[in-house]
C-alpha cells in the first residue's frame, strides 16, 4: 500500500510539471492580453473532467488493453470527452470574451495532465527502469501539450463558426492521442509519429491564441514587442 502512494505520489508531481511545462510558451506568450480569470477558472474544471476522463480511460481501455475491444470503447469515451468540451466552450461567459482558443488549452492542459497522471502511474507499477523512466517523462510532456493543442483547436474552430466540425475534430484527435499515449506503454516507436505532429501543431497554436486577444489589446501588444525590439536594437549598437 505505501509503494502505491509513493508511486501516486510521483505520478501526480511529474504529471502535475508537465501541465506547468504546457502553460508556457504560447499562454505565457500573450500573457494578460486575454482572458485569463476564465482560462484559470478552466484548469480547475479540467482537473474534475480529466479525473473522470482518466480514470474511465484507465478501467475500460488501459488495463484491458489486450481483450480487443481497445478501438471502440476508445471511441466512445473520447466521442462523449467532446461533447463535454464542447458544451463548456460554448457557454456564455467564454463566448461573450471570445476567448474559446485560450479556454479550450488551459482545459485540455489540466484534462491531459490527469490523463497523463493515470498512465504515469500503471507505467511505473510495472517496473522502475530506464525505459519507463523515459516513457513517463514523454507522457507527461506529451499529454497535457497534446490535448491542450486539441481543444485550442476546438475554440479556434469555434470562433470561425464551426460547430459540428470543431466536436467531430476533437472527437477524432482525442481518440489517435488517447490511443498513441496507450500504444506507447509497450510499443516506445509510436512517439516518432506523435512527436512531431505537435511541433508542427504548436507552430499553428500561435494563430489560434492571438484570435482571442481582443483587438484592442492586439494593438498594445504590437506596440510593446515594437518597442522591446527597438531597446534591444540599441543595446546591441
Amino acid at each position: 500500500m505505501a509503494s502505491d502512494l509513493v508511486l501516486f505520489q510521483v505520478a501526480s508531481i511529474v504529471a502535475l510539471v508537465g501541465m506547468g511545462l504546457g502553460w508556457r510558451g504560447v499562454m505565457t506568450r500573450y500573457s494578460g492580453f486575454y482572458d485569463l480569470t476564465t482560462a484559470w477558472s478552466m484548469m480547475f474544471w479540467g482537473i474534475l473532467l480529466g479525473g473522470f476522463y482518466g480514470k474511465l480511460g484507465d478501467e475500460l481501455i488501459l488495463i484491458p488493453y489486450y481483450t480487443g475491444d481497445f478501438p471502440l470503447r476508445n471511441f466512445i469515451l473520447c466521442l462523449f470527452l467532446a461533447v463535454i468540451v464542447h458544451l463548456i466552450l460554448r457557454r456564455e461567459r467564454v463566448r461573450k470574451t471570445g476567448s474559446q482558443p485560450t479556454t479550450g488549452w488551459a482545459l485540455g492542459l489540466s484534462v491531459g495532465g490527469m490523463v497523463g497522471m493515470y498512465v504515469i502511474y500503471r507505467v511505473l507499477e510495472s517496473g522502475i527502469n530506464p525505459s519507463h523512466i523515459a516513457t513517463a517523462i514523454l507522457i507527461a510532456l506529451v499529454s497535457p501539450r497534446g490535448h491542450a493543442l486539441v481543444f485550442c483547436r476546438h475554440g479556434y474552430d469555434m470562433l470561425l463558426g464551426k460547430r459540428w466540425k470543431a466536436t467531430l475534430k476533437t472527437f477524432l484527435l482525442s481518440a489517435l492521442l488517447l490511443g498513441s499515449i496507450y500504444s506507447s506503454i509497450n510499443d516506445p516507436i509510436v512517439w516518432i509519429f506523435v512527436i512531431p505532429v505537435l511541433l508542427l501543431s504548436e507552430k499553428k497554436a500561435q494563430d489560434w491564441v492571438w484570435a482571442a486577444v481582443p483587438n484592442p489589446a492586439r494593438r498594445r501588444l504590437r506596440r510593446i514587442w515594437s518597442d522591446a525590439s527597438r531597446t534591444n536594437s540599441l543595446e546591441e549598437e
